[in-house]
């Protein structure tokens, strides 16, 4: 009774989706193979069914049942080449094309076999388990390994789907993969025992209903028209699989050949042939040659193009993008090319020198040579101009009078030009074809080029970012020399303020010992300029020290020279502060108040503490304009005819880095104030 209910169950549920399917799809090739392999399924439930409740016509019901079972292999096959795939019969492997035939042998067998021939039962009635021959264990063997292709096939289209095509086609998988899995466990059990367990259809009804449920629930509620391209990756991964498959199926048949043998052939001979082949198999799988061999095969035979452009694009941009240093992205873009092309060895070229000759950049198992392709070289030249793969097998050696050596030593094939908008970038040569029987043609040459490009724009991004690296130092560089200069420029006005002075005032001796005081500190201030020049640090730290800043205010305007101009009042205060960056502060308001009253002055420097200790330098000079009151701390900006434009920009750099500010107050015509708050 039990029985009844599931396998009426299933044979609804399954009827519910042909028609559901029928009624969205049409007579679209996906949906007459899930009709068939659905059909087949529901039939066997019914057959099966009949053949447990009438045991005493068993022969006659399993005739029925054998001949749908022989529609088991290709049914499942075409629904797991058809479902929710994009290539339909046209763009189907020829291998599954193959399979597909090999699946009529089946029919072939049932119709020219009585069931008697592929099974016994002496009891059915009692133990409803069937017992199979020789000819039904090879039968139902080739069932199995169909069921286990069409199991790879949907792993295939789910793990080469988009994570929304995934998402719609998730409950639908998993059904059908489950009642496959069930099938593999009932043939997989009645081959490790030579008898089928009737017992099990309970178990296959059960699965079926829930594999139909899933289908249902599938097309109602998340839709269909999923459609799915195979990757070549997953056919060369079939392909392997089946190998293993067809090992594991050989060890199967050399067992139950032992049979023949006696009990006197020795178990354990026939356990080390078969790990034995076993190790072969591995040997065969992991060689180089073979999996070239094999990859060139599969693209040549099962697809209209040689390469998944999509996917070689990817891995070689991963490839660039992993680099993390010129010579790395040197060695990226021939491992590129190496491992799609199948070469053992790679080099790459770079233009050096001024003649604009290629020497050794970077080499994939090839050391490095003096080989040199020079530009006046035909074949250059012509990979210049017109940016064409140059194949060596078809023009030979001829033509790279620098480079004859190397190209015969290495085997080298190809000669593939990088060339950007600047023109030849470098050149790549590869060599030592792991298969030397391949052959290669317009579509391997157009995947060469489209990669050279994008290997030469990575080289040229490289090569503009050393530059830009280099501009930048030398840019560094400029601004160094630039304070330098400033400075200078302050001490050499602070000089020539004292050699003026100095007509006037020479013979008077406190002048002198002032003029030398000047001239000593003047002199150990360059000094420490040149220091500075020599060591280029590229951020000075500071030098914290607890400083008098009236003291520092007196040192700084005696160090401005403008003797009788300039006056410095104000309270001692205690700061901490970088005594030589904060001098040159002073210094640097000091000149320019100086320069801003054409040196007559008055310029008065004022020490105190409000909120915070400050330094304040105030003049009557001509004042700031309104137009460039915004740009006043901008580097390079300046109202001088002679300035750098650096001056404040560095005054302000050294009070910040103090945690301070420097205010601004003044009128064009009357003056400037400057307040220096630390």
């Amino acid at each position: 009774m039990m029985q009844l209910v599931l396998s009426g169950g299933a044979v609804m549920l399954s009827l519910a989706v042909m028609g559901v399917t029928l009624r969205r799809q049409g007579v679209a090739l996906s949906a007459c193979a899930t009709v068939a392999a659905l059909l087949v399924a529901s039939c066997l439930e019914i057959l099966d069914l009949m053949a447990m409740l009438e045991p005493d016509r068993l022969l006659e019901w399993k005739r029925w049942t054998v001949a749908v079972e022989s529609l088991v292999p290709a049914a499942w096959l075409g629904y797991s080449l058809t479902h929710a795939r994009r290539t339909g019969e046209a763009g189907m492997p020829r291998l599954q094309w193959f399979f597909l035939a090999v699946a009529v042998v089946f029919p072939v067998v049932a119709l020219t076999n009585p069931p008697d021939a592929l099974f016994y039962s002496p009891d059915f009635a009692m133990e409803r388990v069937l017992f199979l021959t020789a000819t039904g264990y090879y039968f139902y063997l080739g069932i199995l390994l169909f069921v286990v292709i069409s199991l790879v096939n949907l792993e295939g289209t789910y793990s080469n789907a988009s994570l929304p095509a995934r998402w719609r086609i998730k409950f639908d998988f998993v059904g059908v993969l489950s009642y496959l899995s069930l099938l593999v466990f009932y043939y997989s059990q009645g081959l490790l025992h030579r008898s089928l367990n009737m017992g099990l259809i309970p178990a296959r009804s059960l699965i079926l209903i829930v594999a139909a449920g899933m289908m249902l629930y599938s097309i109602l509620a998340r839709g269909n028209g999923v459609r799915i391209e195979v990757s070549r990756n997953m056919a060369y991964k079939s392909v392997v699989l089946v190998a293993v498959g067809l090992y594991l199926v050989a060890v199967g048949v050399m067992g139950e050949g032992l049979r023949y043998f006696g009990e006197g052939f020795p178990k354990a001979m026939a356990i080390a042939a078969a790990f034995c082949g076993g190790i072969a198999l591995v040997v065969l799988l992991l060689s180089e040659t073979l999996r070239r061999r094999l990859r060139v095969f599969i693209h040549k035979n099962f697809y209209r193009s040689k390469y998944d452009y999509q996917t070689q694009w990817l891995r070689f941009t991963d490839l660039l993008a992993s680099a993390r240093s010129g010579d790395g992205l040197k060695g990226a873009i021939l491992a590129g090319y190496c491992e799609i092309f199948g070469m053992n060895g790679g080099t790459l070229f770079m233009r050096s020198g001024d003649d604009g000759s290629f020497s050794w950049a970077a080499g994939r198992d090839q050391a490095p040579s003096g080989a040199v392709f020079r530009p006046d070289d035909p074949p250059v030249r012509q990979m210049a101009e017109a940016g064409w793969v140059v194949s060596l097998r078809d023009e030979g050696l001829a033509g790279f009078p620098g480079a004859d050596t190397f190209l015969k030593e290495y085997d080298v094939v190809f000669l593939i030009p990088l060339t950007s908008g600047e023109g030849l970038e470098g050149i790549v040569a590869l060599g030592r074809p792991v298969s030397e029987g391949e052959r290669y043609h317009y579509e391997d040459y157009d995947l060469m080029k489209t990669m050279a490009r994008q290997a030469a724009s990575a080289l040229m991004n490289l090569r503009l970012s050393e530059e830009l690296a280099s501009a930048r130092e030398l840019e560094v560089m400029g601004r160094v020399s630039t304070f330098i200069l400033h400075d200078l420029k302050n001490l050499v006005y602070t000089l020539s303020l004292t050699v003026d002075n100095a007509r006037d005032h020479i013979a008077d001796a406190e002048f002198q010992e002032d003029m030398l005081g000047t001239l000593g500190n003047t002199v150990n201030r360059m000094k420490l300029l040149i220091a500075r020049l020599r060591g280029l640090p590229e951020k000075q730290s500071l030098c914290f020290e607890e400083v008098d800043l009236l003291r520092l205010a007196e040192e700084s305007a005696s160090l401005a020279g403008g003797r009788g101009s300039i006056s410095v009042g104000g309270s001692p205060v205690s700061a901490r502060v970088d005594r030589e960056e904060i001098q040159k502060v002073v210094v640097n308001l000091v000149v320019n108040a100086l320069e801003a009253t054409e040196g007559k002055g008055p310029v008065a420097v004022e020490v105190g503490c409000g909120n915070a200790p400050y330094i304040r330098v105030n003049d009557a000079g001509c004042g700031i304009p309104d137009a460039f009151r915004a740009h006043l701390f901008s580097p390079f900006r300046t109202t001088k005819k002679k300035g750098l434009g650096i001056g404040l920009y560095q005054c302000r750099r050294i009070v910040e880095a103090h945690g301070g500010r420097i205010d601004v107050e003044s009128t064009p015509g009357q003056g400037a104030t400057f307040t220096v708050w630390l």
